[in-house]
């Protein structure tokens, strides 16, 4: 245990350890619990225990409290299709559960009881983390998308989702208002690079390079012929506020922005 861990340990000698250090808030869905364990563990990747003959199963790290010792003791957990191993890796003594959950993922992988999942073969991705995030970027009906379009029918607006704004244009707007010539894409912060939330490739750097410079050159592209059409072009990013973004979009198609 670090000096740390161990001093936070010690002041509970007379007392039970607190809540933050140990138990989970309440009534948390399963995607946020396994969010914290990926948070703890560096990534959903470094989750694995081998089972051997090319099977693999993710595992959690538990943190129980012993009333007789006053102690937190972490424990790592999986299952392995017919029963639910687990391995003890020792008492932890910081002060939130976080901390915690960290310290025991790392005594996890210094016993070797882990391994990392690896990068398909033929991936582009630079990381498993690149490559998470390339899958999470859908083309159309993403998260920011479908809230954008929920306010504008609330708003008493009606468009077009996915469609042409100019026929042949081969090119498609994530919301349309054909009447009012207005075209608005929500661009995903990864694929568009983004300025405040892209990063750049560490691996096959000249491919990426490419691929991020076409997207940009397609970006431009489209918004300069729309533009001479005589449509109007919004461009959010998937990060901005959606009530921010509506309020821009509904102002633009009634004339009043």
């Amino acid at each position: 245990m670090t000096a740390e861990g161990k001093s936070s340990q010690n002041r509970w000698n007379d007392k039970m350890p607190p809540d933050r250090a140990w138990k989970g808030r309440p009534g948390r869905s399963r995607s946020a619990l396994s969010a914290e364990q990926d948070r703890a563990a560096g990534g959903s990747h470094r989750r694995l225990v081998d089972l051997g003959g090319g099977r693999f199963a993710r595992a959690s790290v538990s943190l129980r409290v012993y009333a007789r010792t006053r102690r937190i003791r972490a424990t790592l957990r999986w299952g392995d299709g017919e029963k639910s191993p687990e391995r003890y890796l020792g008492e932890v003594g910081f002060d939130t559960r976080a901390a915690n959950l960290t310290e025991g993922w790392r005594r996890a992988w210094n016993r070797g009881l882990l391994t990392e999942e690896k990068l398909p073969k033929g991936s582009t991705a630079s990381s498993l983390a690149v490559r998470a995030s390339m899958r999470g970027n859908r083309g159309r009906d993403t998260r920011p998308e479908k809230r954008l379009r929920s306010l504008l029918y609330k708003a008493g607006l009606r468009y077009r989702v996915d469609a042409e704004p100019l026929k042949g244009l081969g090119r498609r707007a994530d919301v349309v208002f054909v009447k009012a010539r207005v075209a608005v894409f929500v661009d995903g912060c990864f694929w568009h690079v983004c300025p405040e939330h892209h990063r750049a490739a560490t691996r096959n750097t000249e491919f990426w390079q490419k691929k991020f410079g076409d997207n940009q050159r397609r970006d431009a592209e489209t918004t300069c012929v729309l533009t001479e059409a005589g449509w109007t072009v919004i461009r959010a990013w998937e990060h901005e506020p959606p009530d921010e973004v509506a309020r821009h979009v509904i102002a633009t198609v009634r004339g009043t922005a």
